[in-house]
């Protein structure tokens, strides 16, 4: 017994530091694939605009990022990875190559086929994504002819997603993890090509879809993982991945059904109303990233192993904990999008091409979006407590009912829009999905305090008047500073980011100056 915990324990430390090192890698290159995403917006804005063409490229590209979320990165990604690694852990390394064979065969073949039909349908696609479109001909024209070029991106990245699993599977974190940089400098690349045409973003996409693929291909062929593809329907491993797909898709069409719905109700509004809510929402998505999703990725791991210790204490206290963190960074930022959206969004897009008119509508957009920040933060940290405990059926069914009322709600204010002629009509279907979001959250909140999951620790009355008076003091000096927006929408290029700095630092000495001054040390957020 001894030498078999020596044994352990000197084991354990290589594989500890593996691990570690493994997670560094794929955070770097997600950081690294965060920010060049974000200078890829800042160049489209300034080289194509909000107009009719960037709204025609938005949707050809949302139609196989829409297949790509649901299956590709979802339903494949999480049934193929824990039966190929089944396989390649019990079986001979020739068992492993002969089920990525068949899955690469049979993957491929309906991938094919799939690619086939959209290439062909193209029309009638964008007249169930973008059906506002077919008021212009010449704009569901050019969408379908670009969609052309996009939509073989599914084949490809679906196919990307696959070697990924692979990779993984044998330790090979760094060329998976790089790999999404490539359509980025892709999208980059194009606006310096042809700053005058869409077109070039449409083959931009087609070419990043090849070199992602190939860019793992060199890797595979060093682990001995390049066989033949074969047909192989009939094979009860391909069987029993294609049925752990399934409901897994299902779960992962709810959260883009409302995307569909307000895009297509958005090509209803003119030219402008889809790039306004991209990019509004991109700007939103940027500290939901980096913030949000981070703290809630960390809990898991310990909340599953609290919860199968029996230690309730302590999982309600790892998430009054995760609680407390998200609301301290969360607020500020989601406070920041409502007081500083004008500055922000003259500052990263108002450039080139993306007018004035342009900035005042994404402006609009953010405030909207920033109203359900809060909402799309607390689904983050509150799903993985349902998670942890091995209950998948209650965050879908909450997920549901947020979608029914948000999707209601996009409807009414949609035709209220149209009803009485009201202007900035694409800011009620970004208000619609920051409704979704907060029925979401405050469902999940409310189960886990009913069944007796979550209790508030002690101390929420004090810590919420600090967070109160830092917030509000913190917007106070963030409104004073910023000014009217008609500065920023006249001043030059290298004024607006500076001046966007100093409010931003402005901002944050004074917030956590009044936290640090009220009493709240950096101590409090530490958890053993």
């Amino acid at each position: 017994m001894g030498f078999e915990t020596r044994a352990n324990r000197y084991t354990a430390r290589p594989m500890s530091r593996s691990l570690l090192r493994a997670s560094g890698v794929v955070g770097a290159m997600t950081l690294l694939s965060r920010l060049l995403g974000f200078v890829r917006e800042i160049m489209l804005a300034a080289a194509f605009g909000a107009g009719g063409g960037m709204d025609a490229f938005l949707i050809a590209l949302m139609i196989p990022n829409f297949g790509r979320r649901m299956f590709a990165e979802g339903a494949f990604s999480q049934a193929f990875v824990p039966v190929f690694t089944e396989t390649k852990t019990l079986q001979p390394h020739e068992e492993a190559r002969a089920l990525l064979a068949r899955v690469m065969g049979t993957l491929g073949a309906v991938l094919s086929l799939i690619t086939v039909l959209g290439c062909v349908g193209a029309p009638l696609l964008v007249w169930l994504f973008a059906s506002g479109f077919h008021s212009d001909p010449d704009k569901a024209g050019l969408a379908a002819e670009l969609l052309r070029w996009t939509f073989p991106y599914l084949m490809f990245i679906s196919l990307t997603s696959m070697a990924g699993g692979v990779l993984n599977a044998y330790g090979r974190f760094a060329v998976p993890a790089f790999t999404p940089v490539i359509l980025n400098l892709c999208l980059i690349a194009s606006a310096f090509i042809d700053s005058g045409s869409v077109q070039a973003l449409a083959w931009a996409v087609f070419a990043a879809g090849i070199l992602q693929f190939a860019f793992q291909l060199p890797t595979m062929a060093g682990l001995d993982l390049l066989p033949l593809p074969r047909w192989g329907w009939r094979d009860e491993r391909v069987r029993r991945i294609i049925g752990l797909m399934l409901p897994v898709m299902v779960g992962s069409s709810v959260a883009q059904l409302s995307l569909l719905l307000n895009t297509n109700l958005s090509t209803h509004l003119g030219d402008g109303p889809v790039s306004w809510l991209y990019y509004a929402n991109r700007l939103m998505e940027f500290p939901l990233g980096i913030f949000s999703i981070a703290i809630g990725t960390a809990i898991l791991p310990a909340l599953s192993a609290q919860h199968a210790r029996g230690d309730a204490g302590q999982f309600a206290g790892t998430l009054d904990w995760s609680l407390r963190s998200m609301l301290v960074i969360g607020l500020p930022a989601a406070l920041g999008m409502l007081v500083l959206a004008g500055p922000l969004v003259a500052t990263v897009y108002g450039h080139g091409r993306f007018g004035e008119d342009d900035v005042r509508m994404t402006a609009y957009a953010l405030w909207a979006y920033g109203l359900g920040f809060m909402g799309f933060s607390l689904i983050k940290v509150l799903t993985p407590a349902f998670y942890a405990r091995q209950n998948t059926r209650q965050p879908v069914r909450y997920a549901v009912i947020g979608l029914i009322v948000g999707m209601s709600a996009s409807l009414a204010l949609f035709a209220a829009a149209r009803l009485w002629q009201l202007p900035a009509a694409h800011v009620g279907l970004a208000l619609s999905t920051s409704l979704t979001a907060w029925v979401n959250a405050l469902l999940l909140l409310w189960r886990l305090r009913r069944d007796g999951i979550y209790q508030a620790g002690a101390g929420w009355g004090a810590f919420a008047l600090r967070l109160l008076l830092a917030n509000v003091l913190m917007a106070a000096v963030v409104l004073y500073l910023a000014g009217p927006l008609h500065w920023w929408l006249t001043a030059g290029a290298w004024a607006r980011g500076g001046r966007v700095l100093l409010v931003i630092a402005a901002a944050a000495l004074v917030y956590f100056g009044v936290l640090a001054a009220s009493g709240m040390r950096l101590q409090h957020f530490r958890r053993r």
